[in-house]
């Protein structure tokens, strides 16, 4: 049998902002981002976020992408398969 990915609509941050926001601008963290954080299991570092994903924890490296997905589940992507499965939308609210 063959599937169909259902369009849906998710929100994605380049790893290599947030670990620079991490460094010097806490604030500039998108909520999501801050609020798992806060949950525990995320670890910042100078090149890598260390994240808590539904199938253990990962590591998402600077070029990747972060993806917080339909269920509010966090995982890295890299830019490849992220490329090839997800295209930009415009929102009407930014």
């Amino acid at each position: 049998m063959k599937y169909r990915k259902r369009p849906v609509i998710i929100d994605a941050w380049h790893i290599r902002d947030l670990l620079a926001a991490a460094d010097a601008d806490w604030g500039a963290l998108p909520g999501p981002v801050k609020a798992a954080y806060e949950q525990g299991g995320w670890v910042f570092c100078p090149t890598e976020l260390h994240i808590p994903t539904l199938a253990g924890a990962m590591i998402g490296k600077a070029g990747e992408m972060l993806v917080m997905g339909v269920a509010g589940e966090f995982y890295p992507c890299t830019p490849e398969i992220f490329q090839n499965t997800y295209e930009r939308v415009e929102h009407p609210n930014g």
